[in-house]
């Protein structure tokens, strides 16, 4: 019986988290879960950083996946759920905030990918524009749902229905993962492939 019990509390100790072992990722402040649940699906922190604008830290991003991918092509690719969390690290003008993620969309889709997107471009500015103003410590997430579409929340509340075309998500991920990123070191650090904290140099 003793040498039952004893194995019951290594299991126990097992089971719980070890000591050390983060459960959140910290860039500038900003605690990401390691894990996060989308439609049902699992997906792990791929990586997080830092978008500056100058020598300005604007909002820190962390992309999560069901499966770890290091490149653009393979996060586009990916099979399942995605979500990329933002949380502002400044005040900052919602609207103009639009307008940036369509020049972004814009300067790294290709022309039909971005003319199919325009109707869900007009939406995320509709977005955009209602909340005129994203303070700090505010956040907003996309989430891609196979079969449902692009959901947009702002502080965890989804904004209007889901935005139906793939060609919109993609294109909006490629303001972060295109060939003119929004900033190149978060780049490499949603891709997993650089420190989560670096610097960037902007293109916008």
């Amino acid at each position: 019986m003793r040498r039952f019990l004893s194995l019951l509390a290594v299991a126990g100790a097992l089971a719980l988290p070890q000591a050390g072992q983060a459960q959140t990722t910290d860039v500038a402040g900003v605690k990401f879960a390691n894990t996060a649940q989308v439609a049902g699906t699992r997906l792990t922190l791929n990586g997080a950083g830092v978008r500056f604008k100058v020598v300005f830290k604007v909002y820190a991003a962390g992309l999560y996946l069901a499966e770890k991918a290091a490149t653009p092509e393979a996060v586009l690719a990916a099979p399942g759920p995605q979500r990329l969390q933002i949380v502002m690290l400044r005040d900052i003008d919602a609207n103009e905030l639009g307008k940036l993620f369509t020049k972004g969309m814009e300067q790294n889709a290709a022309r039909d990918e971005f003319s199919k997107s325009i109707a869900g471009i007009l939406r995320m500015s509709d977005i955009f524009s209602s909340h005129k103003k994203l303070l700090a410590g505010e956040s907003f997430a996309v989430e891609w749902v196979p079969g449902t579409g692009t959901v947009i929340s702002v502080n965890g509340k989804p904004e209007g229905a889901p935005i139906k075309e793939p060609e919109f998500h993609a294109a909006l991920m490629k303001i972060w993962l295109g060939k003119a990123p929004a900033d190149p070191q978060l780049k490499e650090a949603l891709l997993g492939r650089a420190p989560t904290a670096s610097a960037g140099t902007s293109y916008n």
